[in-house]
């Protein structure tokens, strides 16, 4: 009798189980002979090595979140006009979204706008018809953070709320602030010392927390792999445990005053893995501080790095991947940047569309229903470990570093290693957008240079005022403040005196998509949109592939390249037709589009009768070998691989001139 338990498929018993040998022998069968790893073997920025196929795989642990519910569908409070504010935010609520996020004047991630609120009154405007006890209030890091807490704080105060009934994270994040901004006005022990009177404060009026944000955001959008964004959020987050504990809180205390916020990228693969990777990498720095593990609080945010201002619609499809990815990665809670949002601020039509991105994924889709959905998948099991490991690494490298009596982040970026290390990263990352070997659809890849405006609010940036001197409230203690704020007082009265006794070089905040923008830009302040000719020889089905890799290419900078039917007589291509369709077109640059063939029977006399007539001419390939085509005239080529940012950069130079 056969003792195995039966097959919870018991129709697949009648096939033969498959292996990997087999699967392998079918892959090299269809390469025929081709390089396996050149081939179906990826690399992640951080050098992990992506498999075509894993083998299912059991989690060494699982780290899970602290709710097995819906995770939290945040919208942004970032109008610079309390009123307008308000009313964007009572639709978010209306429409589906639980959680609002105030991004005040100053912090980065409102992008030169963001809520001016300078005392309780403007906030209780912009906050008016919200429940505040229905819903989640976070604060994004900022300067002057300390005050926009306790203003937060007095207002809730004001309007007699339970604080130990609401949910309010309070993102002070002073370590994150000086990383985008280059300085911090008091040392780093007073900061350490302002922070615990600031969380004290707060706390001893009923707030659980958490109060302090541990942001990768100026990481990423300076150029940070996922594993250096991993680093430096742990690195972060050890830095405020240290100040803290300096402070006289417990280890405890000071891991419960955390919360972080990570950003879900559009490689789903990569960016699953980095969610759960976070989780165990924080358990692991528990354990090591020997607590009892608690599970990190968790806010994502889509990628401002991967947002494009051309053919914005294409931002549609990288939101709705990076929530996907967050939320099967176990985010708490999670903001979608608008589509429009590289444009200017978001109207309310794109903020509506931000939150159903979520609700879809989470109503239709169901996505919260499983745990950790990616359990036991053999490559996100991979990917996680690895992450895990190289995120391990990157923490270590970070905590090595000394400046004085500074250690670990803070050091790291008064000395530059943080910055350095970031500025390689990005240079090897612009590369390879620059080559499109990471194409940006819309923008380097299928450019439509005759694209429709799409709508954003009319709205100035909030233009920062110059430092004040101390307020009257300055050192006072923060429950003083607070009851000051209660009582009408205002920002500039607890602003604390201008200084900058802690320096750095600021971490960059960039987009993958600048530089072909920039060429966009440049062609369209032109009186007349630069042309490019595409020479086609030989018949249609000869010159197509080769014609539209070249107008795809030049279209990516904004030049126009249009191909017709071609100029075939006979088999072969009418040299006469070719160049007085050249004159025709008015263009300064010819590019030749055709088979190898057509190269070798037709490619030398071609260039010679275009630079005859005045064209500067390039080709659709690689450099030929053909000693014929370069002495005929021909300046350049391009070909998939080349630096396209900078072929395009002298294709502009050329047609313009």
């Amino acid at each position: 009798m056969n003792s195995a338990a039966p097959s919870d498929l018991p129709y697949l018993d009648a096939f033969p189980a498959p292996s990997h040998d087999a699967w392998r022998a079918a892959v090299d069968k269809v390469l025929k002979g081709a390089d396996f790893e050149k081939r179906l073997v990826g690399r992640s920025a951080d050098g992990i090595r992506i498999e075509p196929l894993y083998p299912a795989a059991s989690p060494a642990a699982r780290a899970l979140r602290a709710e097995a519910e819906r995770w939290h569908v945040a919208a942004r409070l970032d109008h610079p006009g309390p009123k307008e504010a308000q009313a964007l935010a009572l639709a978010d609520l209306e429409g589906g979204a639980d959680t609002l996020t105030i991004s005040s004047a100053g912090a980065q991630a409102a992008r030169g706008y963001g809520l001016v609120a300078d005392d309780v009154s403007a906030l209780d405007t912009a906050l008016d018809g919200v429940m505040l006890d229905l819903i989640r209030l976070r604060l994004d890091p900022a300067p002057q953070g300390r005050i926009n807490a306790l203003l937060l704080a007095a207002l809730i105060e004001k309007r007699g709320h339970a604080p130990a009934e609401l949910s309010v994270e309070f993102g002070l994040d002073p370590i994150g602030v000086f990383a985008g901004l280059g300085s911090l006005a008091v040392s780093w022990p007073e900061v350490g010392r302002r922070l615990a009177e600031t969380i004290r404060a707060i706390k001893d009026r009923g707030f659980s927390g958490p109060f302090i944000t541990v942001d990768s955001r100026p990481y990423h959008e300076a150029g940070a792999s996922e594993a250096q964004e991993l680093g430096a959020a742990l690195a972060t987050a050890v830095a405020y445990l240290r100040a803290l504990e300096a402070q006289g809180l417990t280890l405890a205390e000071a891991r419960d005053t955390l919360a972080f916020t990570l950003v879900a990228d559009t490689d789903e693969f990569l960016t699953v893995a980095k969610f759960r990777a976070a989780r165990l990498l924080w358990n692991r720095i528990q354990q090591a501080c020997g607590l009892a593990p608690k599970p990190a609080r968790i806010h994502a945010e889509t990628a401002w790095r991967s947002l494009t201002r051309r053919d914005p619609h294409v931002n549609l499809l990288r939101g709705t991947v990076a929530a996907f990815s967050a939320g099967v990665g176990g985010a708490d809670s999670l903001t979608v940047q608008p589509f429009t949002a590289a444009l200017g601020l978001p109207d309310a039509f794109a903020r509506r569309v931000a939150r159903n991105t979520q609700l879809i994924l989470l109503e239709e889709s169901n996505l919260w229903r499983v745990a950790d959905p990616a359990a036991g998948a053999g490559g996100f099991e991979a990917l996680t470990q690895a992450l895990c490991e190289q995120g391990w690494l990157a923490f270590q490298e970070i905590e090595r570093q000394s400046e004085g009596d500074l250690r670990g982040i803070v050091a790291g970026l008064a000395n530059g290693s943080v910055q350095k290390t970031l500025a390689g990263q990005r240079a090897a990352r612009m590369k390879v957008v620059a080559t499109r070997r990471e194409p940006i659809t819309g923008t380097s890849e299928f450019p439509h240079i005759r694209e429709d405006a799409v709508a954003v609010l009319k709205v100035a940036p909030v233009a920062r005022g110059e430092r004040r001197p101390p307020g009257s409230l300055a050192e006072r203690n923060q429950g003083e403040i607070i009851r000051s704020f209660v009582g009408g007082a205002g920002r500039a009265d607890a602003q604390i005196a201008p200084g900058a006794a802690l320096r750095a070089d600021t971490l960059p905040s960039l987009r993958l998509a600048e530089p072909f923008e920039a060429l966009r830009d440049k062609a369209d302040a032109l009186p007349q949109r630069p042309v490019v000719f595409l020479a086609t020889l030989g018949s249609i089905a000869d010159f197509t592939a080769r014609a539209g890799f070249a107008r795809n290419l030049f279209e990516a900078g904004g030049l126009a390249a249009p191909s017709g039917d071609g100029f075939a007589t006979d088999g072969a291509t009418d040299l006469d037709a070719l160049v007085g369709a050249f004159r025709d077109s008015d263009a300064k640059l010819a590019c030749l589009c055709g088979s190898d063939i057509a190269y070798a029977e037709e490619g030398a006399a071609a260039a010679e009768a275009l630079a005859a007539a005045g064209a500067t001419v390039w080709l659709a390939g690689r450099p030929a070998e053909s000693e014929a085509l370069n002495k005929a005239g021909i300046s350049s080529f391009i070909f998939m691989g080349c630096d396209v940012v900078e072929t395009l950069e002298r294709a502009q130079a050329i047609a313009s001139a």
